[in-house]
């Protein structure tokens, strides 16, 4: 082994130095994209085992259907519809909710146009 080291010309010195330092500076890089390759290889597989079918949407559990017209409150519930009307009851609060904030703030908005307009008549 160390006959081979012996016999090197200057050429194939810096030949072996240049290489031996490119992979010291290129290894953190490499290892890095490789790092990034797995990464998105194993959310890519994530991804895919999240879009297999679950017994739920088996049992007809597709999620929370959105709101329709005509949904009957008193039809007769099945494996399939059950929860419904608790989501539907849940959307309606929600939405009540949500009309009493704005109507609060709309009255505290009306509130403050009057104020200013009676500072204007007063002073």
């Amino acid at each position: 082994m160390s006959a081979s080291f012996d016999s090197m010309s200057a050429q194939q010195w810096i030949r072996l130095v240049a290489i031996v330092g490119a992979y010291a500076l290129l290894r953190p890089y490499v290892i890095k994209m490789g790092a990034k390759y797995q990464e998105k290889q194993f959310e890519k597989a994530q991804q895919e085992d999240t879009t297999k079918i679950s017994p739920n949407q088996l049992r007809g559990e597709l999620g929370i259907p959105e709101d329709s017209e005509d949904d009957d409150e008193e039809a007769e519930t099945t494996a399939a519809d059950w929860g419904k009307k608790a989501r539907k009851r849940q959307r309606n609060m929600i939405k009540q909710l949500l009309d009493a904030e704005e109507k609060r703030l709309q009255e505290t908005l009306d509130e403050q146009e009057d104020k200013d307009i009676e500072e204007f008549l007063v002073g």
